[in-house]
């Protein structure tokens, strides 16, 4: 099957919720690997660097939050999509989880089909961005440079790694400077047709101005954003 091709861990405390996602991502035909801790599932990750982590937010030591802030700074995983699992539908823990890096989130109970689809979207996500990776590695803009291939933006000759949600926007942004992006086209080009919270967009962009210093990218309210050079 062409899913054999991905690589999925789950990261769970609980024993049947490894047991149900795994049996619903097996039959599917995907390559699946378990972790019982965050820990654990760290150590599996950098040695077999999954395309996709199901990490759960809920965990004792280490919980998913502190977990994800991990995985995506670090090099070898910076392309591995994370989806969060939580038992909490409350806005500040999807907030807390986007902030971290993750790409998606679905909570409990889990619903198989609901489950499988956004797995689906995620992995078919990956590809495209692989493809324009590789048509458009390197946007340089003077004193912002974005390079596609290292996921890396870089400032006035300093680099910074940023998770793969943020660098995703700015790149899309810098694409084409002085573009209007709505905040439709920019859901659908990040996030395709996973459903996230209407502050998702806002909380990515406000991390990204904070970390790169930079004022280039403006507000068009009740639009959407635009980068400008």
């Amino acid at each position: 099957m062409e899913n054999l091709k991905y690589s999925i861990l789950l990261i769970d405390d609980e024993p049947d919720i490894l047991e149900f996602l795994g049996y619903n991502l097996l039959k599917e035909g995907y390559t699946v690997y378990k972790a019982k801790s965050a820990k654990e599932g760290i150590k599996i990750a950098l040695e077999i660097k999954p395309h996709l982590i199901v990490l759960d937010v809920m965990m004792p030591e280490m919980d998913g939050i502190e977990a994800c802030r991990e995985i995506k700074q670090n090099k070898l995983l910076e392309k591995t999509i994370v989806i969060f699992l939580t038992a909490r539908a409350e806005d500040y823990s999807q907030i807390a989880g986007l902030e971290a890096g993750a790409d998606d989130y679905i909570t409990k109970p889990v619903k198989p089909r609901v489950f499988l689809s956004k797995v689906k979207s995620l992995l078919r996500r990956f590809n495209r961005n692989e493809e324009e990776a590789a048509t458009q590695k390197i946007i340089d803009l003077g004193n912002i440079v974005i390079n596609r291939e290292k996921y890396a933006v870089f400032v006035n000759e300093k680099e910074h790694i940023l998770p793969r949600k943020e660098f995703e926007i700015i790149a899309l942004l810098a694409s084409k400077p002085h573009k209007v992006f709505t905040r439709e086209e920019i859901f659908q080009s990040i996030w395709g047709n996973s459903v996230v919270g209407d502050r998702t967009i806002d909380v990515h962009i406000r991390r990204i101005r904070e970390k790169l210093n930079i004022d280039n990218i403006t507000t068009i309210k009740g639009i959407g954003y635009k980068f400008e050079i």
